[in-house]
């Protein structure tokens, strides 16, 4: 954290009964709650609460966060800042339609399909499962909470949303979509393809297991030949003659290998 940060814990909380932990080097948000949870396992701690520290999340929220994780209806649960529709009217356009894109890009990745607002950093995770998470492999940066989910997935968690309204106020995000836009690109396509291979191939085999490649296959063929079509028409549009026979059924067979591959994925 910065040294700023890290004075001002100290002089709160070193005094009480809590503790800080401080990491080596400035690694990140991941790299910041990975040291929180190792020090919470160390300590025999069976529910691990993570908050940030711009404000905006009320901490009198625990309760429901914790609540599905006791009572066994959850492995891990987080904050949806969508599910209310009042609660959406506060939040800025911006954001809004960014986190409306990084959800459904998630839910392809991660293989949570009733999962939102992947990048809430309000959380709650049994010390049970936090054990089995292969610290080394997750992301330490911005990164961090999508990674999250797609290694619980890889677990076979039980993951909760839980509803709650985030605070705006006059907040400098440090995010910068610019620099950050390709890692997410890159990361959530590595891991929709390790997903799909871990549920899939790797521990279970399903009907679903061959028509997903086949659909891949149908799908590209059918936009590779169109557009080869579509090529050699505009350079024979004097000569190009669509009622013939040859180029009627290439036609169907473009639109039909299309529509099947989407179909079939």
């Amino acid at each position: 954290m910065p040294s700023e940060c890290w004075r001002s814990c100290q002089n709160k909380y070193f005094r009480s009964t809590r503790a800080c932990h401080k990491t080596r080097k400035n690694g990140g948000v991941g790299a910041a709650v990975i040291t929180g949870y190792k020090a919470a396992i160390a300590d025999g701690m069976q529910v691990i609460v993570k908050i940030d520290g711009d404000g905006q999340m009320d901490p009198s929220l625990i309760h429901r966060f914790i609540r599905p994780i006791l009572s066994g209806e959850a492995d891990y649960t987080k904050g949806n800042r969508f599910f209310e529709l009042q609660d959406v009217k506060d939040m800025p356009a911006v954001r809004l339609f960014g986190n409306a894109v990084l959800s459904f890009v998630n839910k392809l990745s991660s293989g949570y399909w009733d999962i939102f607002d992947p990048t809430n950093g309000y959380t709650a995770i049994h010390s049970c499962v936090a054990q089995k998470l292969p610290f080394d492999k997750i992301s330490k940066r911005y990164f961090f909470e999508s990674d999250m989910l797609f290694r619980l997935n890889t677990l076979k968690a039980v993951v909760v949303d839980i509803p709650m309204q985030a605070r705006y106020a006059n907040e400098v995000s440090n995010l910068k979509i610019s620099k950050i836009i390709f890692e997410f690109a890159g990361n959530h396509f590595k891991n929709f393809f390790q997903t799909y291979f871990y549920n899939y191939y790797l521990r279970d085999v399903s009907i679903a297991s061959f028509e997903l490649p086949i659909g891949f296959i149908m799908l590209i063929f059918g936009i590779v030949y169109g557009l080869q079509r579509l090529f050699t028409i505009r350079s024979n549009r004097h000569s190009y003659k669509p009622w013939l026979g040859n180029d009627l059924r290439s036609q169907y067979t473009n639109r039909y290998s299309t529509v099947a591959g989407v179909f079939i994925i």
